[in-house]
């Protein structure tokens, strides 16, 4: 954000448009590629970072900057993250040599990763010291939704600060929800992961259950579908077969995939709350086999299927 000569940023915050502000957006996995370009294509001036430059080339066609190194991106207004884990994110922002310290006073970093609370609070913090602001601002909804701009998107920080840097949100997300101060996001990400990955466990195991006696999956959760038993994940299931295909060819290694990723921080963040979370515990034992076992059969049966069809067309 520009600000009146001496002016504190809190004092002289302008909303963020499309004329004047120079995003620089990093980590262009599933997720982060996809609102990447959701911006571009929007026309936001973008430079983007990733650790393998081939997938910067999407949105190089979109007219995105590539840049090879965060001190690149130092003369950007907004700087939005989506890289994979608290680790990456703080490597990017803190220290002597992170982008806090070399971002002008003004500018406004989203974070977009999935991350702890409490880093979320310690790097906002650390950034007001240099006049920088912070958002927590992970998202849901998938890649998909980002291209279509329709992501939920959970905001922590200061309210001046996200009005401010709305317009920049809005072109990723339909829903954009304040939840409160800096990690107010970050938490209440962690809780839609546990919701969600508690609804795919018993969904799973559901449908062993039905299998059991003969009930097929696709009849089962049409069966469901009017029922009480009903949830996002019966009515996208499948969902994550496709994600776990996105992984595989993106080389995303299975710890910083979310279902492994997000169940260990939940886990975590509970610890550091002093709560005691069994179910999110046990989740963190056991989903991520579960997800990866029913894509990898997923994957298998549609090969199958191609080779079927294949041979019928001969």
């Amino acid at each position: 954000m520009r600000t009146r000569e001496g002016a504190h940023p809190q004092e002289g915050r302008h909303m963020r448009g499309r004329d004047d502000t120079h995003i620089g957006f990093v980590g262009l996995g599933n997720l982060g590629q996809a609102m990447a370009l959701r911006l571009a294509r929007d026309g936001w001036t973008l430079s983007v970072l990733d650790r393998d430059p081939g997938k910067c080339a999407p949105c190089a066609a979109e007219g995105a900057r590539v840049v090879t190194s965060a001190s690149e991106l130092a003369d950007c207004d907004v700087i939005a993250l989506a890289v994979p884990d608290d680790k990456a994110v703080a490597e990017l922002l803190s220290g002597s040599t992170g982008l806090i310290a070399s971002l002008r006073p003004g500018s406004t970093v989203l974070v977009h990763s999935t991350v702890l609370p409490v880093t979320a609070r310690m790097l906002a913090e650390e950034a007001a010291s240099r006049e920088i602001d912070v958002l927590d601002a992970p998202v849901s909804g998938g890649a998909d939704r980002a291209l279509a701009g329709t992501l939920t998107v959970m905001v922590g920080g200061d309210s001046a600060v996200l009005d401010a840097a709305r317009p920049v949100l809005e072109c990723v997300g339909r829903e954009i929800q304040h939840l409160g101060p800096s990690g107010a996001g970050a938490a209440t990400k962690l809780a839609n992961q546990l919701l969600m990955f508690a609804s795919l466990a018993a969904a799973h195991e559901a449908a062993d259950l039905a299998a059991a006696y003969g009930v097929a999956e696709e009849a089962l959760f049409r069966a469901v579908a009017t029922g009480t038993g009903a949830s996002w994940i019966t009515e996208n299931w499948g969902f994550f077969d496709g994600v776990a295909a996105a992984y595989e060819a993106g080389g995303t290694q299975l710890r910083d995939r979310t279902w492994t990723k997000d169940t260990w921080e939940i886990v975590a963040a509970a610890r550091q709350a002093d709560l005691r979370m069994p179910l999110a515990g046990l989740l963190s034992q056991y989903v991520a086999e579960r997800v990866e076992d029913h894509a990898r059969q997923a994957r298998e049966a549609s090969s199958r299927s191609d080779q079927a069809r294949t041979v019928e067309e001969r």
